[in-house]
């Protein structure tokens, strides 16, 4: 069982105490304004998890087409006050968040959206404040590397599959070989983009990857350029 994160167990507890009140389950709009998520698709993303966690079934074809799965609450100690609708048990949630995730697996922080298109700032974010977090498979990208996730914003690397909102897996390293997809913090601009990086003389071409022709290589001085990471992976959520 994989653990549950802070986000995951405010949901939970929401549906539960939505169905309780409304003898109806809440519709993804209201669990974002509930536990503060803007983005329809983060939520997607976490009902997918709990979904995967055999926790919930969704109807995606009906607005409040959830259901949580009560047995399965239960066996796991986690039951309502009403014995059907009842309030989630905070503590064996958080029994279940603290769980050991398996050695075979890798916790990858989100740390935001990275542009693939023009440049736009990117807020330095401190890991252990992770907007969400996702959980891979360890062989897909070996042990023992620093990693961090990026929700891409924008169509400018659409050749290299890479799509708007696709989540890209970057190594953390602040140096990149020609032909690298890299994250990389422009000075001056103050601003960070996703290109694939050439060395071009005292300059450094960031490379967009899409023939529509309002999307121009960003040219600057080797100097102004700074490395942040390499894409090793590429994650498509389907709603």
């Amino acid at each position: 069982m994989s653990s549950l994160s802070d986000r995951q167990r405010r949901i939970l507890g929401f549906i539960m105490d939505f169905t309780e009140d409304h003898d109806y389950p809440p519709t993804i709009r209201e669990i974002g304004e509930q536990v503060g998520i803007t983005s329809t698709s983060v939520v997607n993303y976490n009902l997918a998890k709990l979904e995967d966690m055999h926790l919930l079934t969704r109807q995606r074809e009906v607005s409040r087409g959830l259901s949580l799965n009560r047995s399965k609450l239960a066996d796991m100690g986690i039951t309502g006050g009403n014995g059907s609708n009842g309030t989630l048990k905070m503590s064996a949630l958080r029994a279940m968040s603290e769980e050991v995730v398996d050695s075979r697996r890798v916790r990858v922080p989100i740390l935001g959206k990275i542009a693939a298109g023009n440049p736009i700032q990117v807020e330095a974010i401190d890991p252990a404040a992770a907007e969400d977090w996702i959980e891979l498979a360890e062989g897909l990208l070996g042990a023992n590397q620093q990693l961090f996730a990026l929700r891409v914003q924008g169509d400018s690397m659409i050749d290299a599959s890479v799509l708007d909102g696709d989540i890209v897996i970057l190594r953390h390293q602040n140096t990149a070989d020609d032909g690298d997809m890299v994250a990389a913090w422009i000075d001056g601009d103050d601003e960070t983009t996703l290109k694939f990086l050439y060395r071009e003389g005292r300059n450094v071409r960031l490379q967009p990857a899409n023939p529509n022709p309002q999307f121009k290589p960003i040219i600057r001085p080797a100097e102004k350029v700074r490395i942040n990471g390499k894409v090793v992976s590429v994650i498509r959520l389907l709603h």
